[in-house]
């Protein structure tokens, strides 16, 4: 009980806050578009659907099918920056960032499930 309180906090607050600096296109969340060959606009997507999958978790011990949703669609989003970063031929202090986080979600939603 106490894991899946722990990784749901955790996962809601990062990509809470990821999510928000995204759909609010603060600079460091602009800079990174540009690095990435992103639009602001497409930045700004991908913030909301981070937030999105932030509520998803949030809920999801109260409304499994829910949490399972959002951790899906964060994987997705998770893989996507994988191969961008990797496309790019970025390094591991780059790329780790977005494993960690794919790690803890499939954590939570191992643990969602269990």
């Amino acid at each position: 009980m106490i894991r899946s309180i722990v990784l749901t906090c955790l996962l809601a607050l990062v990509f809470s806050v990821l999510g928000l600096a995204g759909a609010l296109a603060l600079p460091m969340m602009r800079e990174k578009a540009a690095e990435t060959g992103f639009s602001v606009t497409a930045y700004r997507r991908i913030g909301v659907l981070q937030l999105a999958g932030a509520v998803g978790v949030a809920l999801g011990p109260a409304v499994p099918l829910l949490g399972g949703l959002a951790g899906t669609g964060l994987l997705l989003l998770l893989a996507g920056a994988v191969v961008v970063h990797l496309r790019q031929g970025d390094g591991v202090a780059k790329l780790a960032p977005a494993m960690v986080c794919a790690a803890l979600v499939a954590a939570y939603l191992a643990v969602l499930f269990a």
